[in-house]
């Protein structure tokens, strides 16, 4: 069994991404490309974004600090601390309002 502080890789990654040129950082928690499930700590800093790109499978983005802006292609959804977002089954970005860090979960 392992165990690990989504608090603390949150605050690291946000820590990561704010000295960055690129303002973002990521690390796998669990799982990778062979297995079908991966949860990822995704860190942004305020104005930045992920890139509209498609939805590899199942996914959803659990808040753990901040506020994000979900873009799909019919609506935006916005998240804060605590709350979850279910990615659309489409096309979609995802943007800090201000430093953010999720924890991003798909199953493929």
């Amino acid at each position: 069994m392992e165990k690990f502080s989504l608090d603390a890789m949150a605050r690291g990654q946000l820590e990561r991404a704010r000295s960055l040129s690129a303002r973002r950082s990521a690390t796998t928690v669990y799982g990778g490309h062979e297995h079908r499930l991966r949860q990822t700590v995704v860190a942004l800093a305020a104005g930045t974004s992920m890139a509209e790109h498609e939805n590899p499978g199942e996914a959803t983005v659990f808040v753990l600090r901040g506020r994000v802006r979900l873009h799909g292609p019919q609506a935006v959804w916005e998240g804060r601390s605590g709350d979850l977002l279910v990615v659309p089954q489409a096309r979609h970005s995802l943007e800090a309002v201000e430093d953010s860090a999720v924890l991003l979960t798909v199953a493929k």
